[in-house]
């Protein structure tokens, strides 16, 4: 037996069953370390390469990866085959078992889409919004809704008001010109922009077609995460956020104001143009960011960080550490750590993810998902790389490698993202996506 922290730990269940006496581990929430056959458990990383007795490696996370060191929970588990490796689940009849809020439960299974097609039909900004996925609750200001847009024409004397939430977009294909009350902003793929609740603002499009991503925020605004033990630099620095000059239209000319309010579209007719302001100062106005400013930080020495650590945005909850929802981004970075699964681990979590990727490729799926897709994977909805990605992992020579020409992104929160019904029913839906982890094949010997 080994000692951690003061507990004994019983290295083989064999040895326990040959002693004739179970063996117990005291303590609530104590660090445990554990084993059942020698050395399968690995010393000094989470995350090895190959693991031993060719084991797959997966983290269970029961908080927010940024939970405070106190309040965390999670567990490395090695097991012989990964949880993802499954067919889809099918609904099982509740019979009088409820679980709050009532209403259709979404499906608990990986979820992965194509790139919603550019329409055929005139479609502006505002009509080429679609809804895959929202939680929490506008009217009490919890939660968040994950949009994918497609348009081919300028909104034309027409702007938009969304009482809601703000709205950060994410351009994935050609440019937005966002000319708003308070000034006009162009953001390109690799940028993002963000309307605070209740701007006026009107999307033109400088360069013909476009599609992209929006993180509707209802709840607390963004802001820049802490630094905690990084120090006062890295990351996204406020000097990078960009905010537009004053600029004001002197327009007598009939205009629709449209209003997004509590979920229903309102709309109104104008004589001007509402996007008049001539001066302004304060401190709430549109912002872009450049992603390409983002100083990444990661491992210098072993093991896959956690992703948060590449978070550019947050809004908070009531619960520290916990997200409404975060806005992280896997730009362009170097892959140095030694004796480590690269790409990101085999993973369950408690929080839930909606994905996407603005250009090139991700580093654990590098088929199947593509720029303009879009993933979903729900609380405690396994995933990780696919067969291939594993393949190329387990076996490539760990030297340093720069990851490039790439930017991924993901809408992260606390509260599960129900899928809207038309995100099921869309042709781009990938109904076979669940195969990608199933030609991970058995390693496990019982041998070292």
């Amino acid at each position: 037996m080994t000692q951690v922290s003061g507990i004994d730990i019983q290295s083989s269940a064999a040895s326990s069953a040959k002693a004739g006496a179970l063996r117990y581990h005291s303590g609530f929430a104590n660090q445990i370390a554990t084993e059942a056959l020698p050395g399968a458990l690995p010393q000094g990383r989470n995350s090895p390469q190959r693991p031993a007795y060719g084991l797959y490696a997966e983290l269970l996370s029961g908080t927010a990866f940024t939970a405070p060191r106190s309040e965390n929970r999670r567990t490395w588990i090695y097991r012989i085959r990964p949880s993802a490796g499954h067919a889809p689940l099918k609904p099982l009849d509740n019979r009088l078992l409820r679980t709050a809020p009532l209403g259709e439960a979404p499906p608990p299974n990986q979820l992965r889409w194509r790139p919603l097609p550019i329409p055929e039909e005139p479609t502006d900004f505002l009509e080429g919004l679609v809804t895959f996925g929202a939680n929490g609750d506008a009217a009490a200001q919890t939660g968040m809704a994950a949009h994918v847009y497609v348009a081919n024409r300028s909104m034309t004397d027409r702007v938009f008001c969304n009482a809601d939430g703000e709205l950060l977009l994410v351009p994935q294909l050609g440019r937005l010109r966002l000319a708003t009350e308070l000034g006009v902003l162009e953001v390109a793929p690799r940028e993002i922009a963000v309307v605070p609740r209740g701007i006026r603002f009107r999307v033109e499009l400088p360069d013909g077609p476009v599609r992209g991503y929006a993180c509707e925020n209802y709840g607390a605004m963004f802001r820049l995460p802490e630094l905690g033990p990084i120090g006062s630099n890295g990351l996204a620095n406020p000097r990078d956020f960009l905010v537009p000059s004053a600029a004001y239209e002197d327009r007598d000319v009939p205009c629709e104001l449209v209003v997004k309010f509590q979920g229903q579209l309102w709309t109104a007719e104008l004589d001007h143009s509402p996007l008049d302001v001539v001066a302004w100062h304060g401190n709430l106005a549109p912002y872009k960011y450049d992603c390409a400013h983002f100083m990444a930080i990661g491992t210098v020495s072993f093991d896959h960080p956690d992703p948060s650590i590449n978070t550019v945005l947050t809004s908070p909850s009531d619960m520290p550490g916990t997200a409404n929802v975060d806005f992280v981004i896997f730009p362009p970075r170097w892959m140095v750590a030694e004796d480590t699964f690269r790409p990101p681990w085999y993973h369950r979590n408690v929080m839930s993810e909606f994905m996407g990727l603005i250009y090139g490729t991700y580093d654990a799926k590098p088929e199947g998902f593509v720029p303009g897709g879009a993933s979903l994977h729900n609380c405690m909805s396994p995933h990780g790389p696919d067969a291939e990605a594993f393949a190329q992992a387990t076996s490539a020579a760990l030297a340093p490698v720069k990851l490039d020409n790439t930017l991924a992104f993901m809408f992260e929160s606390r509260y599960v993202i129900r899928p809207t019904r038309h995100a099921l029913d869309v042709p781009e839906l990938q109904h076979n996506y669940w195969r990608c982890w199933q030609g991970l094949p058995k390693h496990f010997t019982g041998r070292l």
